[in-house]
């Protein structure tokens, strides 16, 4: 996990980026603040072979402009696939003074469309949150990973057919709190979505800054049933 901080990053830390690597196959996952320096702790810029972003709020996708400096004026590398709805790709575009290709190959997704990068098999889902965005179920034929993005109540691993091993879901906000509208879930809630969802390991992310992650991990396994995990920056999991 490169970046896990919900709206900003917290200190020392970064927002939402994950890289998941199979079979010589390394794909990002979000690319919010700090999440590019993360990176490079574990591969070279040069050597992703693809680029997955959920959706267009700055804290899952402003790395990749600067992504795209570097590889275009630095390493020299171009052909990078990245995979997006098309308010995230023409934000990139935008920033990028239209000058993405051939650095960036832009590819817009949406929801129920299916990509192969490698060995890895995408599926995408859309979630309950504002604007268009899509969560993600990752099968390399052995292994099943989904990541919530952001997402509201009205959403679940369920949309996947369940058979997940590990679940990174979104727990922003903790129960009983009063929010002007459900665009996250609660801890509770991502428990709840992940024990009817039958998934086998749950891993709660994208908590606020300054957060009480241990009360938010206690209200998750309340509602899931086992423990549960707590996101963080360098956090590496195997499945």
């Amino acid at each position: 996990m490169l970046g896990c901080s919900g709206t900003y990053a917290a200190p020392g830390g970064a927002c939402s980026g994950y890289l998941v690597e199979s079979g010589g196959v390394a794909v990002l996952f979000d690319a919010g603040a700090g999440t590019l320096a993360r990176l490079q702790c574990h591969l070279p810029i040069e050597q992703l072979d693809a680029v997955v972003l959920s959706h267009s709020h700055p804290d899952h996708w402003v790395e990749m402009p600067i992504m795209r400096n570097a590889m275009r004026y630095v390493l020299h590398r171009s052909g990078l696939p990245v995979y997006s709805t098309a308010e995230t790709l023409g934000l990139i575009s935008a920033v990028s003074h239209e000058h993405v290709s051939p650095t960036l190959e832009l590819h817009q997704i949406s929801d129920g469309a299916e990509l192969t990068v490698g060995g890895l098999h995408i599926r995408c889902s859309r979630t309950d949150h504002p604007p268009e965005t899509l969560g993600f179920r990752v099968d390399d034929g052995v292994h099943r990973f989904a990541y919530s993005a952001d997402t509201g109540p009205d959403w679940g691993f369920e949309q996947f057919g369940g058979d997940i091993d590990l679940g990174v879901c979104e727990a922003t906000f903790r129960d009983g709190v009063e929010v002007d509208s459900p665009v996250h879930m609660t801890a509770l809630e991502a428990g709840s979505m992940a024990r009817e969802s039958r998934v086998r390991r749950l891993v709660i992310t994208h908590l606020l800054p300054g957060a009480d992650a241990e009360g938010a991990r206690a209200e998750a396994e309340s509602a899931y049933g086992a423990p549960v995990e707590l996101a963080r920056s360098g956090l590496v999991l195997d499945i």
